[in-house]
């Protein structure tokens, strides 16, 4: 029998759902068996708000050092969890189909988040999300949470709040069953973080070639351009994967169209940017990431995104947005 193929997760039942839509995928591609192992991240035993730890590698750090240690082959994240910088030795091999990208608000009777009555309870751990509420229901009070996914549905269940904030790609993972009622928000009104609905599948840069080809029979362009200008901005931004931000790409074709919003940790502020570039020549050519030739035969998409990316940074960083969010290095 071949060797077993070994991808690390989180013990957390979203990390090995999700990982385990990835070694099926990867089993049939590959003509092998994968095993999760599963690994304890920082962010799985430190309870602490994450608002006050920082999203900075939390749930990745020990995961990359089991990966480069040689304890496993690959690892599946959420890529809206990854830090930005890609440690030497490794690389994103890649980037499955995203899932959707939004928000929804989770409540007992259905009534939308900004129709719930002053001083309605909602709960997020997440700066972005809180900013949000804040501006989408300013007379609600925000809790700062905790937990898995299950644990937070329970306590909107049993009126400890009143709505929660969840990404709909980790319920639709899970396949979560619940009696409670879901708003979906929608991504022009509410985008959500860089990379959301998003899968990262990361492995050694020498790992074997057939594992390696392998994983790039999974990748899916569209979602790798789209993610690598919202991380990009993130990046540029040099805020870290916490700060009170959203970016939310769409490619269409040659084009991508980025909505991306800075926000003020209280809601009461934010600088906003709708972008939509065409990545198959002009872009390229004019930002001196190709030369023309290349350019127009799309050489480098990845190069162009990134520089969209970066673009889009600096225009909000011209307009205020350091002010907004406290800079920190993402590395």
């Amino acid at each position: 029998m071949s060797t077993p193929i070994r991808l690390g997760t989180r013990r957390s039942a979203l990390a090995q759902a999700q990982s385990g839509h990835v070694a099926v995928a990867l089993e049939k591609v590959a003509g092998r068996p994968v095993e999760l192992v599963p690994i304890t991240s920082e962010g799985d035993t430190n309870r602490a708000s994450l608002s006050e730890i920082g999203g900075q590698g939390i749930f990745a750090t020990r995961l990359r050092e089991a990966l480069l240690a040689g304890e496993c082959d690959l690892l599946v994240h959420s890529l809206k969890d990854l830090p930005t910088a890609i440690p030497e030795g490794l690389v994103i091999a890649a980037t499955p189909v995203r899932e959707d990208a939004r928000d929804v608000a989770i409540t007992r009777d259905g009534i939308p988040l900004h129709e719930l009555p002053p001083g309605s309870l909602i709960g997020t751990g997440s700066p972005r999300r809180i900013a949000q509420v804040r501006r989408r229901a300013p007379h609600a009070r925000v809790v700062d949470i905790r937990g898995n996914v299950d644990s937070r549905l329970q306590r909107v269940a049993t009126e400890e709040l009143d709505a929660v904030i969840l990404a709909a790609a980790g319920l639709s993972r899970l396949g979560a069953d619940s009696p409670l009622r879901r708003e979906e928000l929608g991504l022009a009104e509410w985008p959500t973080a860089p990379g959301q609905g998003s899968l990262a599948v990361e492995t050694r840069t020498d790992a074997a070639p057939a594992l390696l080809a392998a994983l790039a029979e999974l990748d899916d362009e569209a979602t790798r351009v789209a993610v690598t200008v919202e991380r990009a901005i993130l990046e540029g931004l040099d805020a870290g994967c916490q700060a009170p931000m959203a970016a939310h790409a769409v490619v269409s074709g040659t084009s991508v169209r980025v909505r991306t919003v800075v926000y003020a940790a209280d809601g009461g502020r934010r600088i906003g940017l709708d972008v939509t570039e065409d990545l198959n020549g002009e872009y390229i050519h004019r930002n001196g990431s190709g030369n023309g030739a290349d350019a127009a035969d799309g050489a480098d998409p990845m190069h162009a995104a990134r520089e969209l990316g970066l673009t889009v940074a600096r225009r909000l960083l011209d307009q205020g947005a350091a002010d907004l969010v406290s800079r920190e290095h993402s590395s």
